[in-house]
């Protein structure tokens, strides 16, 4: 396999050690307020864009059929809502013993209660070719149904309705 072979099949990876290498040379292009405006750019539009552009990719028929695999979602939110956050929660009982600062283990605890990325899940499973309708299902029942009541339970909040 050829140079231009391999680049065109890890064009991902290789985009994000491009972004990251520039980000390094330039940061303030993407510092909030500057010119990329990452408050907007990041939380609405990039989200947005990206359901969009997986939503136009997808067959109705592939999103209805990904919808009927139960065992596979409950999996999936089992895995990343209740097992990973429980592991780190462990986790971070062992680090309360020691002398790391209380404030980093509650955010430690907080990033360990949220779902992946929403453009990780998508566009990795995409790039391997996993079940894209089920990784849109999943990225989006995670992120905006169920993450934010865990977070807020998990930190001892009240949930006013």
């Amino acid at each position: 396999m050829g140079l231009l072979d391999r680049m065109r099949k890890e064009w991902f990876m290789l985009g994000i050690v491009l972004v990251i290498a520039a980000a390094k040379l330039e940061p303030s292009v993407g510092v909030k307020a500057g010119p990329l405006k990452p408050e907007i750019t990041v939380t609405y539009i990039a989200v947005s864009a990206i359901f969009f552009n997986s939503g136009l990719s997808l067959k109705t028929e592939e999103l209805t059929s990904a919808l009927m695999h139960i065992k596979l979602h409950l999996f999936v939110q089992i895995f990343t809502l209740a097992f990973f956050p429980t592991a780190i929660w462990l986790f971070l009982q062992l680090l309360s013993i020691t002398p790391i600062n209380e404030w980093l283990i509650k955010g430690l605890q907080t990033v360990g209660c949220m779902p992946p990325p929403v453009s990780s899940a998508v566009i990795l499973t995409k790039a391997v070719g996993g079940n894209e309708a089920a990784a849109i299902f999943n990225s989006a029942f995670g992120s905006f149904l169920v993450s934010n009541i865990k977070c807020l339970s998990w930190r001892g909040q009240h949930i006013i309705y």
